[in-house]
C-alpha cells in the first residue's frame, strides 16, 4: 500500500515553504524587472543589431582570408605545379587536390587554378580550355578577353562586385570573382587563383545572423563600390546607396525612399564596410511586442509561481517517498505506520546500521593494512579507526608475520582454520599489558599482527626482553589453540604506531629468514642482523635489510627513510672519496638486485646517471628517484596481478554458479588467496558482495528459464544450484513483488499452469 500523498503533513508542509520563498519574492522583483527591462530593450536591441552584424564581417572577413590563405597553400603545393597539373598521370591527383581546397573554403563555389601564358585552366571540376568563360561561366559584362587578360595580369589580389554568371541551361546566379596572384607577394607572379563566390552565400550569412531581419543589406569594397547586396523587395536609389556608404560605423536613423529606416554600418579592417537598414516600424515593433509579452507573463507569475511551487514541492518530497517505499519494503515490522514518514525512514536507517556492523570486520582489516603498508594516513583518523574497534593507546608497538607450512591449514574446509583467524583477530595479554590485532594478509597463507605494549623502562634490552615473552605467549596460545606451529618474523619495537610501516618491513625480512628454518622458527630483526656478518662497511646492515624489503613491498616511505639514513651515517664518518663511492655502489647495487629479482630489469639503465653525482645530496636525491620507480612498478605490477586473478575469479564464477558446492570458502582455496582478502577485493572489483552476485546470477538465470521453457520451477531452481526452494521463492518474490509462476504467467505467452501447483506444494 502506497502512502497517500494527499494526505502527507510534511508534503503540505514542503508546498507552503516553496510558495513562501519562491513566489512572493517573484512578485516583488516582477515589477522592478519590468521598469528596468522596458527602459534598456530599445538601446539592447540597436546594439544587438550592431553587434549581429559585426559577428557577420569577422566571419566574412576570416572567409576571405581563408581564401588568401587557400591561394598561398596552392602555390606551395607540390601537387599543383605546372608540371604536374599537365601531366597525364600526375593531372588527376592535382584536380583531386583542388577539390580538396575547395571543399575546406567555406564560401567558394568554385575555384581555378591559371599558370599565365597557358591556354588551359584547371578547377575542381577538372581540366579545361579557356573558352569555359564562354561556354559555362559567361559573366555578364566581364567578357572573356577581359578575364583571360586579368587572369594573366593581375598584380594583387582583386574582387569583383557581383553579377549575373550564365552557366548554361538558363542557369544564373550572381557571383563575385575573387583573383589572387601566386607566389603571393611576389612581383613576377607565376599564376593566379580565381574563387568564384555566391552572392547569395554573403548576404544569407547576414540575414541569418540579424535574426527576424527584413531590409536592405549591402557590401561596399574601399571605394564604395557594392560588392554584394540584398533588396528584399526594396528599391533605392544610387543617392542613397552613396549616402550609406559614408556613414560612419554604429546606428543611424536614415529617410530612404521617403521612409525611416533604422540603419547599422560597421567597417572591417580590410576597407570593407557592411550596411544594413530596415524600415524603423519594423525594428521598432519588436519592442512593442515584447512589451506585451512581458505584461502578460508577469500578470501571470502568480498562477505560474503557485504551479512551479507545488512541482518543487512534489519533487522534494519524491525522494523522500521512495526512501520511505523502500524503508516498507525493507521492514520487518508489520505495525501500523506512524504519523510521520521520516520515522519510518530512520526505522530502516536502523536496521541498515545493523548490517553495516556485519561489513565491519572487512573495514578493519583494510584499515589494518593500510596501516601496515603506509603506516599514518590521512583517510585513517582516530575517529575512524575508533569506530572500527582500533585503538592505539600503548607505549609500544611492533608488527609479527607469521604463517605455517602446512597448507592444508588455510583449507577452508579445514576444521583449524575457523578458530585460529578468530583467535589472532583481536588477542588481549594483561599480564603483560600487551593488546594484539591480527590479520589475513593478501599473501596466500601469511597473518600479521600488531602489537601494542606498555612499559615504564625505556631500557632497549629491557623493552626487547618483554617484546619476546610477548611472542612467545602469542606463539604458545596460537598452538595451543590450534595445534599449528607458526613460522615466525618479528619486527623492531616503536614507540609510536606512525611507524608500524617500519616494523612491518621488518617483520617481513625477518620472516623471510624465518621460512628457510622451517616450520616453528622465530626470527627477530634485530637479532637477525647479528647473526649476519656486516659487509656493507658504514651502511648499517639493518638499513639494507629494511632498504630491500621496502622495495619489495613496494613502500615508497620507508624506501626513501632508509636512503636517507644510509647516506646520513656516511656524513657523519666522513670516509675518502674513493671509499665513499664503493659504499655508495652498496647501496645501489642493493637496489639493483633488488629490482632484477622482481622482474624490473630496465633500471639498470639508469646507472650511468646515478653513478655520476658531486655531492651525498645529489646522490640521495637520485637513489630516491630510483626507490620511487621501482616501488611504483611493484605497485603497478602488483594491482595488475590483482586484477588479473580477481578477473579469473568472477569467470570461473560465471562458470560454475550453478555448482551447489561453490562457497566463498572454496573458491579462497582454489585460488590460493584469503578469504577475508577475497570477499573484500571482490566488492570493490564488482561493486556488490560474492552472495548478493552469486543470487544474481541465479536469479537471472531462473527468470530466462521462466520465459524461455516450460520445465517445472523445483527443476529449475534445482538446475541454478539452489536447493532450498520454498526459501528461493520467498526471495523471488520479496524482490520481484510476484512469485515465479505469477512472474512467468505476466511475461511469457507460453506459461506452465503447474508452476503454480508446485509454489503452492513448495510454500505448504
Amino acid at each position: 500500500m502506497k502512502w497517500n500523498h494527499f494526505k502527507s503533513k510534511l508534503l503540505l508542509k514542503y508546498t507552503l515553504s516553496y510558495i513562501a520563498i519562491f513566489l512572493i519574492p517573484l512578485v516583488i522583483l516582477t515589477f522592478f524587472i519590468y521598469q528596468n527591462a522596458v527602459n534598456t530593450l530599445r538601446s539592447e536591441i540597436e546594439q544587438s543589431n550592431v553587434n549581429q552584424l559585426t559577428q557577420a564581417k569577422t566571419i566574412i572577413d576570416n572567409g576571405i582570408k581563408g581564401l588568401q590563405e587557400t591561394a598561398s597553400r596552392i602555390s606551395y603545393d607540390e601537387q599543383l605545379t605546372s608540371y604536374r597539373t599537365h601531366h597525364p598521370y600526375y593531372s588527376l591527383e592535382a584536380i583531386d587536390a583542388l577539390f580538396q581546397y575547395k571543399a575546406t573554403s567555406s564560401i567558394a563555389d568554385e575555384l581555378f587554378l591559371f599558370f599565365r601564358g597557358d591556354d588551359q585552366i584547371f578547377s575542381s571540376r577538372g581540366q579545361e580550355n579557356l573558352d569555359v568563360f564562354t561556354n559555362h561561366y559567361r559573366f555578364q559584362t566581364w567578357d572573356a578577353e577581359d578575364l583571360i587578360w586579368d587572369l594573366n595580369t593581375v598584380p594583387i589580389p582583386q574582387i569583383r562586385p557581383a553579377e549575373q554568371v550564365d552557366q548554361g541551361s538558363r542557369s544564373y546566379e550572381s557571383m563575385l570573382a575573387y583573383l589572387v596572384p601566386i607566389t603571393p607577394n611576389s612581383t613576377t607572379p607565376y599564376g593566379t587563383v580565381m574563387f568564384l563566390i555566391n552572392e547569395s552565400s554573403l548576404t544569407n550569412l547576414i540575414d541569418s545572423i540579424l535574426s527576424d531581419y527584413h531590409g536592405l543589406t549591402l557590401i561596399y569594397d574601399d571605394n564604395g563600390q557594392v560588392l554584394a547586396a540584398n533588396y528584399h523587395g526594396e528599391t533605392i536609389t544610387p543617392e542613397n546607396v552613396t549616402a550609406l556608404f559614408t556613414l560612419q560605423p554604429g546606428t543611424h536613423s536614415l529617410m530612404l525612399n521617403h521612409e525611416q529606416h533604422s540603419v547599422v554600418s560597421v567597417k572591417s579592417d580590410n576597407g570593407w564596410t557592411y550596411v544594413t537598414a530596415m524600415p524603423s516600424s519594423q525594428f521598432f515593433s519588436r519592442i512593442v511586442h515584447i512589451q506585451t509579452v512581458f505584461v502578460l507573463i508577469f500578470s501571470m507569475v502568480v498562477v505560474i509561481g503557485t504551479i512551479l511551487a507545488m512541482i518543487l514541492a512534489r519533487r522534494q518530497y519524491h525522494p523522500i517517498s521512495d526512501l520511505l517505499e523502500f524503508a516498507k519494503s525493507s521492514t520487518s515490522t508489520e505495525a501500523s505506520p506512524p504519523g510521520n514518514e521520516l520515522e519510518w525512514i530512520k526505522n530502516t536507517l536502523r536496521e541498515f546500521s545493523q548490517r553495516v556492523d556485519l561489513q565491519e570486520p572487512y573495514a578493519r582489516d583494510h584499515a589494518l593494512l593500510v596501516m601496515l603498508k603506509h603506516g599514518h594516513t590521512e583517510e585513517l583518523t582516530r575517529e575512524f579507526k575508533e569506530k572500527l574497534g582500533i585503538r592505539f593507546h600503548e607505549s609500544h608497538y611492533f608488527v609479527i608475520c607469521m604463517s605455517w607450512e602446512n597448507k592444508d591449514a588455510y583449507d577452508a574446509e579445514h576444521p583449524d582454520r575457523e578458530p585460529v583467524l578468530h583467535l589472532v583477530s583481536e588477542i588481549s595479554l594483561p599480564s603483560y599489558g600487551a593488546h594484539a590485532y591480527g590479520l589475513e594478509l593478501p599473501q596466500p597463507n601469511q597473518l600479521a599482527m600488531i602489537v601494542g605494549f606498555d612499559i615504564t623502562s625505556d631500557d632497549t634490552d629491557t623493552v626487547n626482553e618483554h617484546m619476546e615473552s610477548i611472542v612467545g605467549a602469542l606463539i604458545t596460545l596460537v598452538a595451543d589453540e590450534t595445534d599449528l606451529t607458526p613460522a615466525v618474523g618479528v619486527g623492531k619495537v616503536y614507540d609510536s604506531s606512525e611507524q608500524l610501516n617500519q616494523s612491518y618491513i621488518e617483520a617481513s625480512t625477518a620472516f623471510e629468514a624465518s621460512i628457510l628454518h622451517g616450520e616453528g622458527s622465530v626470527t627477530f630483526f634485530n637479532k637477525l642482523l647479528s647473526e649476519t656478518s656486516d659487509s656493507s662497511f658504514w651502511v648499517p646492515k639493518d638499513v639494507l635489510l629494511k632498504l630491500v624489503q621496502s622495495l619489495k613491498q613496494g613502500s615508497y616511505d620507508v624506501a626513501a627513510q632508509m636512503i636517507s639514513t644510509a647516506l646520513n651515517n656516511l656524513k657523519e664518518e666522513k670516509p675518502a672519496v674513493a671509499l665513499l663511492r664503493c659504499i655508495c655502489f652498496d647501496i645501489l647495487n642493493t637496489m639493483l638486485k633488488t629490482a632484477s629479482e622482481l622482474g624490473i630489469h630496465h633500471v639498470i639503465h639508469q646507472i650511468p646517471q646515478v653513478t655520476s653525482f658531486e655531492t651525498l645530496e645529489e646522490l640521495e636525491r637520485k637513489l630516491t628517484s630510483l626507490a620511487a620507480q621501482i616501488c611504483e612498478e611493484v605497485k603497478d605490477k602488483s594491482e595488475t596481478e590483482e586484477s588479473s586473478l580477481m578477473d579469473q575469479v568472477v569467470e570461473y564464477i560465471d562458470e560454475n554458479y550453478t555448482d551447489y558446492d561453490l562457497s566463498l570458502g572454496s573458491i579462497s582455496s582454489k585460488f590460493s588467496i584469503s578469504s577475508s582478502y577475497f570477499s573484500r577485493y571482490f566488492k570493490e572489483k564488482v561493486g556488490i558482495n560474492f552472495s548478493q552476485y552469486i543470487w544474481q546470477k541465479r536469479m537471472d538465470e531462473v527468470t530466462r528459464q521462466l520465459l524461455h521453457t516450460e520445465d517445472p520451477l523445483k527443476d529449475i531452481i534445482t538446475r541454478v544450484g539452489y536447493l532450498d526452494t520454498p526459501n528461493f521463492i520467498r526471495k523471488f518474490k520479496k524482490e520481484t513483488g510476484v512469485t515465479p509462476g505469477q512472474y512467468r504467467k505476466l511475461h511469457s505467452a507460453n506459461a506452465v499452469s503447474g508452476d503454480d501447483e508446485d509454489e503452492e506444494d513448495t510454500d505448504s
